[in-house]
This record gives structure tokens, sequence and C-alpha cells, in this order.
């Protein structure tokens, strides 16, 4: 990502952007449950902002590495981290840099956050059995929030193509209300390395 994105990002969080999204993506909410969580589960949230869906997994035991490239949302989600009780790895990086350990993860979540070239590493950065939760802007023609940019939707099916070496637990393409009443574009995806342990 190049420094101007970063400190748009950085101007974002900073002027009080997402404040008011303090809950984790539904999809997490709806099958976090249904997977299997190992003793000592470790998960990764990636592009996390100030860490919504971070602070969800640490409430639910996981033990969490939160990353992300603006250093002022890692600090908001620290923040939150602590008034909570919860101990969060937050880790400013540049994503389109970053190397991800393989085989250290038990759960991925990316929520609204496309890397083609990362996808590779994300894959191998799973466990056997470990599980990948992923939800994305579409590309649409109709009227909906998120970016407007295509270069930051993915195209019908393409997350099932960036992964080509997971199995496919769920998959979904749809219209779909925020909880705070925007309307998003979204494909969802659940992926598993390996047996799924079921």
């Amino acid at each position: 990502m190049s420094e101007a994105d970063r400190q748009k990002w950085q101007r974002r969080y900073a002027a009080g952007e997402y404040a008011q999204r303090t809950h984790p993506t539904r999809m997490l909410e709806e099958w976090l449950h249904a997977l299997p969580r190992p003793e000592g589960a470790r998960a990764l949230d990636l592009a996390c902002g100030a860490g919504r869906n971070a602070l969800y997994l640490a409430a639910q035991g996981y033990q969490v590495d939160a990353m992300d490239i603006s250093s002022v949302a890692l600090e908001r989600g620290a923040a939150a981290a602590a008034d909570m009780g919860l101990h969060i790895n937050w880790i400013e990086v540049d994503l389109d840099a970053a190397a991800l350990a393989p085989r250290r993860y038990d759960l991925v979540v990316a929520s609204r956050y496309v890397n083609r070239a990362l996808s590779a590493d994300v894959a191998a950065a799973l466990r056997d059995g470990g599980h990948l939760l992923y939800e994305q802007h579409l590309r649409t023609s109709r009227d909906v929030g998120g970016p407007g940019s295509a270069q930051f939707r993915v195209a019908p099916n393409e997350l099932l193509e960036m992964f080509p070496d997971l199995r496919v637990l769920y998959y979904r393409e749809a219209i779909i209300d925020d909880p705070d009443g925007a309307s998003m574009a979204l494909a969802q995806m659940i992926a598993c390395k390996g047996s799924p342990g079921y």
C-alpha cells in the first residue's frame, strides 16, 4: 500500500470514522459457534481496523493477532480491549508487504478487505483443519454502501477462485443489510484447510 493510502486511513480513523461500527461482522457471529475450536486456538483478523472482529474473537477465548496499516485504528482497538480486559496482539503492518507465518492459525477472518496477492499466504497461514471466514464487497449495479471502485470489490465467484486449495463449506453472494441499516453487496465464504473435523 502506498504511503498516501496509509495516510488516508490514518486520517479517517483520526476523524472518528467507523466509531459507531463496534459490532462484529454478522457472519462471524452466526458461524463462530459452529466452527471447531481446539484448545488454545489462534485467530488472525486481517485489516482489522479498530478491531471489532478481533475484540469479539478474544472475548470468545481465541488468542488473537490483529493486523492493520493504521496505527490510529490499532490504538483505538487497544483502548477498547483494555476497557474490556482482553489481550490482543495488535500488529501495525502494510499487508501488501506482509509475511504471514505458515500453519499458525486455526481461524483467519478477513472482513471487507481484499488483497488478491496475499491469498496464497492466507491459505498457507491456516493450520490443518483451520478455517477461513471471508466477507468482501461484491461488484454490483445496485446502489449500495462500500467502496465506489470495482478494484476494491470482488467479481462474482472470485473468492472461490482466490482460494482453490481450500474446501468451501459455505458461500453466498447477496445484498445484506448491516446492523446500522446500510445495504451492502457482499460475497461471503467459509472454507477449511484439509479436514473440517466432522
